[in-house]
């Protein structure tokens, strides 16, 4: 993989790189899953919540990084002792199987783009070790009626784009996933799900979304 520039809207070099990040870490999922003294790489991290959290929890190793210069930015602002990193394009500088485990939260639905939601899974499981975690969280398709009007008004005004795709009033571009079609992209890149939980977040602009937390393993040829 050479130059593959993630799909970031510019949202995230403006207004979006002032928002406050809202999906909560499971320390018991957590826990259960990644040891203590785990290498975890935090990607899209923003402007390092995780990265930060991840260290009040005890978790020595952490790196954070995100395509985003503003959100680097910051973070780099808001806490200098992180180690966070702008990665613009990928691949990530890391060699293969550098890291036990990745936090991925909230990522995909931020792009929007078949191909580049590959890429992203593609490259976390080539620096993963085999057997290594990937924490996910993310807003699956919604089913209340404020969502499904606004996927049905983006896809009938951008023809071919994929249904769940959304902008936000203040100039967001978003994607909910069927939660089938996220395992699916996880067991595609070789990754097998090992634990599933479900719940509420509260979105960027303040509404409460269903959201869906899973761990999935990178297999031995992911």
């Amino acid at each position: 993989m050479a130059g593959v520039r993630p799909d970031v809207h510019g949202f995230w070099e403006a207004d979006g790189a002032t928002k406050t990040f809202t999906h909560s870490l499971d320390p018991g999922l957590l826990a259960a899953h990644i040891p203590p003294t785990a290498r975890v790489l935090d990607y899209g991290c923003g402007y390092g919540r995780l990265t930060a959290r991840l260290g009040e929890l005890g978790y020595a190793h952490v790196v954070g990084v995100d395509p985003s210069r503003a959100m680097i930015e910051r973070g780099r602002r808001e806490n200098p002792r992180l180690a966070l990193y702008h990665q613009p394009e990928l691949p990530l500088p890391e060699q293969d199987g550098t890291f036990d485990a990745a936090l991925l939260f909230a990522v995909l639905t931020c792009v929007p783009d078949d191909a580049a939601q590959g890429a992203t899974l593609a490259e976390l499981a080539r620096v993963l070790r085999p057997g290594g975690a990937l924490y996910v969280s993310e807003v699956p398709l919604q089913r209340d009626a404020r969502n499904v009007a606004r996927y049905e008004q983006y896809h009938a005004s951008v023809p071919g784009s994929a249904y769940g795709t959304f902008t936000t009033d203040d100039g967001g571009l978003f994607r909910h996933l069927p939660a089938d079609r996220l395992r699916a992209l996880l067991r595609d890149h070789g990754f097998t799900v090992a634990e599933e939980r479900v719940g509420t977040a509260p979105t960027l602009n303040g509404h409460q979304a269903e959201c869906l937390q899973l761990v999935a393993r990178r297999g031995a040829d992911g």
